[in-house]
């Protein structure tokens, strides 16, 4: 049994040659109750977005989801990581657009 040196996967199960952008995955960030922080990544295709988001969640052992149709949303800040494992799965650098990280705005005092 071979396995592809891009995905990691068998080569019968490898969707590294499938995958297509049509203009380019978009990383952001943004906060949510309680400080949460999710990771947004916006772009991927329909028919490769359940494999890629499962391998996704799988390398980073976070929770997600797919929303609207081709939003993957996942839980915690995972910027310095998102990067690195898009390209090992096949979605070229160039297309990739990876924006900072919302600052986190500060509570005021409480008042006693």
């Amino acid at each position: 049994m071979a396995i592809c040196p891009k995905c990691g996967l068998p080569e019968e199960l490898c969707v590294c040659k499938e995958i297509k952008t049509t203009e380019g995955i978009f990383v952001s960030f943004d906060n949510r109750k309680y400080h949460k922080v999710v990771t947004i990544i916006d772009g991927i295709d329909k028919e490769n977005i359940e494999n890629t988001a499962r391998e996704i969640k799988r390398r980073l052992g976070c929770g997600g989801t797919i929303r609207e149709g081709n939003i993957i949303e996942l839980q915690g800040d995972h910027k310095s990581k998102i990067e690195d494992i898009l390209i090992k799965l096949g979605f070229p650098k160039e297309k990739m657009d990876v924006k900072d990280r919302p600052v986190r705005k500060e509570r005021p005092p409480r008042k006693k």
